[in-house]
């Protein structure tokens, strides 16, 4: 069983080892940019700043490694970064496949369409997780290196929670797979889609005529900043975000299901 998850899996190990590196020595740099600010007064430069800007980078406060930490690596990485890199992940896992004519084999396999699906997201599983514990892990030895401090639980937190927003990531671009038939079209779509849900709740949210348009995009039910800085999280949103990715997946399987090949 899973041998197609298994398989899967096994093709991402180096991609993953590479992504996990790179994301270490980018929160290095982070943090040791922080002890280089040390003595920026952060009020006067956020106050220069445009508050939607703030708004779409969740950013409260730079005096502390929480706020600094919030802003320049959840907000930016966790949040808009990998969110775009596992939509465009999850709109290859079946067009790639079509488009290189590798389904007409895999399907001849004693293998549901479904089942086919859902493994293949499964695999996305190793990366997922690698890095959420690979970096918490880094980040709290990083900032405990440089003689600041940082909740444990908090952090933990952070990353723990992202998984059900990056899989809601994952279904957008899975979605997006199965209605073309080319990897590229389905990869471009589903970047799209992430960044204009980004862009929804973190401009056109604010706006009070729009306010109610903020609810529709994922990045509203996580928010890694808050959750940094006063510890602050809502188990629904992460609720919402479970269902969200299990409809996407539902509805992916089913259009799956009866397009033809």
């Amino acid at each position: 069983m899973l041998e197609t998850a298994r398989y899967e899996a096994s093709r991402r190990v180096r991609g993953t080892v590479v992504l996990t590196v790179a994301l270490s020595l980018y929160v290095a740099f982070i943090v040791w940019y922080y002890t280089v600010l040390e003595g920026v007064d952060y009020d006067q430069m956020l106050e220069s700043m445009p508050p939607a800007l703030m708004d779409a980078f969740g950013i409260e406060t730079m005096a502390t490694i929480e706020g600094f930490l919030g802003s320049q690596i959840y907000n930016f990485v966790w949040l808009l970064a990998l969110g775009l890199y596992f939509a465009y992940v999850g709109g290859g896992l079946i067009a790639d496949d079509i488009e290189k004519d590798r389904m007409d084999l895999l399907l001849s396999f004693p293998v549901s369409r479904a089942r086919l699906l859902a493994e293949k997201v499964a695999s996305l599983l190793l990366p997922l997780v690698t890095l959420n514990v690979v970096i918490a892990v880094v980040t709290y030895a990083l900032v405990l290196a440089i003689g600041e401090t940082i909740d444990p639980v908090d952090l933990a937190l952070v990353h723990l929670l992202s998984i059900p927003y990056l899989l809601v990531c994952v279904a957008i671009g899975v979605v997006c797979s199965v209605l073309v038939d080319r990897a590229a079209i389905a990869e471009r779509a589903a970047l799209g889609v992430v960044f204009a849900l980004f862009l929804v709740e973190s401009v056109v949210g604010g706006a009070s005529d729009f306010e109610w348009l903020q609810y529709v995009s994922p990045t509203y039910y996580y928010e890694p900043t808050p959750m940094l800085i006063n510890g602050t999280y809502d188990l629904a949103d992460t609720g919402v975000l479970l269902a969200l990715f299990a409809i996407l997946l539902l509805g992916s399987q089913l259009l799956f299901r009866r397009r033809d090949i």
